[in-house]
């Protein structure tokens, strides 16, 4: 007589709950073993290890109790989706050390006095960093007047006029300018207006946008090219077939069709220069007075803040480290904010399409 084999559509199955319990459990228990021999040995608790360690005991934990109740079909379709999740949560390993790090290292100077205060007279402790904020925001403000209108025009011309050689060298000084490093359009900045205003020592916040505008410009060409390419032809061409001229056509449908996702590079392409340090350090300079002045003296930003409070510690180096870290958080605080907003204005300004 043949012998029956189980059906492995109506064999017993795991919980749908049970995986990310049996998730949380590695992690809660390889977290107190870790914590236990940290405090037994005086060494710091590695978040990230346990993420890791927790993670690979859940992969085999989770193939155990498969096989046990599933069979072994089930139970290597179980461990194989772990380990991608696996995968995934170590490329997330370097960015989940780094907030912890900052977070902890710098909520101890995360008060309204860092928000309100200067560095001006300041030696050791006490003292904020309200004058870098305020000129990280009015440096980037100023790169992003100049970027966005250059950057859109040229996407613009790329994607409904470029033809020929003319488009081609654009095309590639913009791929060559999405490569730069920033340090050298901040060389550029300082030789430019060295040269213009016959000042070898210039340093001013204007000169930071600009070097700052050099790195935004080809990210929102790319970006804003993408999304104006995405645009149907067949809405250009309805537009055309009602006598309505290219550029109107271009301003009143196209531009408004793809204005979501244009927000949203324009953006990302803010948060990607508002971190920038080389450049800023070479033209804007640092000081540690309010400064709301673009055109005339130096100003703090807060990338040269964390910069200058790590680097060029006093007597009480604390501190200086926890200004640093203060400002490091800060930062990141900021450019999560425009991320957000990036989605935000994504989903607001995005085309309300009918069923």
């Amino acid at each position: 007589m043949a012998t029956a084999h189980p059906n492995s559509l109506t064999t017993a199955r795991l919980p749908r709950w049970s995986p990310w319990a049996l998730l949380a459990g590695s992690w809660v228990v390889v977290g107190v073993i870790s914590g236990l021999l940290s405090a037994a040995s005086g060494a710091e608790l590695n978040i990230a290890l346990v993420v890791l360690l927790g993670t690979v005991v859940f992969d085999v934990l989770l193939y155990v109790l498969a096989r046990l109740v599933e069979g072994s079909r089930q139970a290597v379709n179980r461990l194989v989706t772990s380990l991608v999740a696996t995968a995934f949560i170590i490329a997330l390993l370097p960015l989940i050390s780094l907030l912890w790090t900052v977070v902890v290292n710098g909520l101890p100077r995360f008060d309204p006095t860092f928000f309100s205060n200067s560095m001006r007279n300041i030696v050791g402790e006490g003292g904020g960093a309200l004058h870098a904020i305020t000129g990280t925001l009015l440096i980037t403000g100023m790169a992003t007047l100049i970027s966005v209108p250059v950057g859109l025009l040229t996407a613009i011309y790329l994607v409904e006029y470029g033809r020929g050689p003319l488009a081609r060298a654009i095309t590639f000084f913009v791929d060559v300018m999405t490569g730069i490093p920033s340090i050298v359009a901040g060389l550029f900045a300082f030789a430019f207006f060295a040269l213009v205003l016959q000042d070898p020592g210039i340093r001013f916040g204007f000169g930071g946008s600009v070097a700052l505008s050099l790195l935004m410009i080809p990210v929102v060409v790319r970006s804003s090219e993408e999304m104006l390419r995405i645009v149907p032809n067949e809405l250009r061409e309805a537009s055309y077939a009602l006598g309505v001229p290219k550029w109107l056509t271009i301003v009143r449908v196209v531009i408004p069709t793809s204005i979501a996702g244009i927000a949203t590079g324009v953006t990302l392409a803010i948060a990607r220069v508002i971190g920038e340090t080389a450049p800023l350090l070479i033209i804007a300079g640092f000081t540690a007075s309010m400064n709301y002045n673009l055109f005339a003296d130096r100003m703090m930003t807060l990338p040269v803040f964390v910069y200058t409070q790590y680097a060029n510690p006093g007597t009480n180096v604390d501190a200086y480290l926890e200004r640093a870290w203060a400002g490091a958080l800060t930062l990141i605080l900021i450019v999560m904010a425009l991320n957000l907003i990036a989605r935000l204005i994504a989903r607001i300004f995005a085309p309300k399409l009918g069923r």
